[in-house]
């Protein structure tokens, strides 16, 4: 473990400070920046087709299994490390917000695709039979356009990552069942969205449910229908979510982040992280350091 927890961002990892996307055969990537395997995260889109290799991977500490044409999405502020075992390879692409934003006229668009939704096993994708060679070519046009840097070559690669985005979604994979309504299923992202914005400062049900112009009961049903626990369970999750983001960086005290995620002192936020995940925060912090 690493006593600062490293934020990168695509110029960082380009060495080239106009760069909005890096695109490479992970196998020379993890060559060249060999230090990734330490728990990090990223201000940029991550995404990481594996072709060869197995270890683990862990997203926001759930760890999952590494194996041949698994696809992993990663949104901006999410913390992964690697474990890898034998040689590794595949393609990865990194890119920055602003790489769609000046293409698309909904600024909105890769947030509502599910894998880019920052729920963790719909960002985690097996693929089988034609799927592995038609995303694998799409990989390698993406590759040959980035080589060649031909004239529109950046409008051709967004192209090809719409179509390489457009083709995994349409697996339908972790989106909405049909009897759920299209307005509930917006409406349950709305909802994350504001917690992402507001949970240090926000942390009722009722003050989402006035954010979102319904109740609280109907904003309850919804959390309940689409995921099966209450408005309440979502919003403590992302705060404990953020809680062990911040308690791997040893630089930080306990009593400075439970100062940033705004709880009146020590003793209360060590009882809601104890209640939630079943371990006291310095009890958190020490298994992480083992591990």
């Amino acid at each position: 473990m690493k006593s600062t927890f490293p934020l990168y961002d695509i110029c960082t990892l380009s060495g080239n400070q106009q760069d909005d996307i890096l695109i490479s055969r992970f196998g020379a990537y993890l060559q060249e920046h060999k230090n990734l395997h330490h728990a990090h995260k990223h201000s940029f889109y991550h995404l990481v087709m594996f072709t060869k290799g197995t270890g683990t991977h862990a997203i926001d500490f759930k760890k999952f299994s590494i194996q041949p044409y698994q696809i992993y999405f990663m949104i901006p502020g999410q913390v992964h490390s690697w474990d890898f075992e034998g040689e590794m390879d595949g393609y990865i692409i990194n890119f920055s917000p602003a790489f769609f934003n000046s293409f698309l006229i909904n600024n909105n668009y890769l947030e509502a695709l599910p894998f880019f939704s920052g729920d963790i096993d719909g960002a985690v994708i097996n693929l089988s039979g034609d799927m592995q060679q038609h995303i694998t070519a799409l990989f390698e046009s993406i590759l040959k356009e980035a080589e060649h840097a031909e004239r529109f070559g950046f409008d051709m690669i967004r192209t090809l990552m719409l179509q390489l985005f457009i083709s995994i979604a349409r697996l339908n994979i972790n989106t909405p069942e049909k009897n759920i309504s299209a307005y509930n299923y917006t409406l349950l992202k709305s909802f994350h969205k504001l917690i992402d914005q507001n949970f240090n400062t926000l942390r009722l049900p009722k003050e989402y449910a006035a954010l979102l112009y319904i109740t609280p009961n109907h904003l309850n049903a919804v959390c309940n229908d689409m995921l099966g626990v209450s408005a309440g369970h979502v919003i403590r999750e992302r705060v404990v979510l953020e809680s062990k983001r911040l308690l791997i960086n040893l630089d930080l005290s306990i009593t400075e982040i439970s100062g940033r995620l705004n709880f009146a002192d020590n003793s209360y936020f060590g009882r809601f992280f104890k209640k939630e995940v079943g371990l006291t925060p310095d009890e958190f912090r020490k298994k992480q350091i083992k591990k």
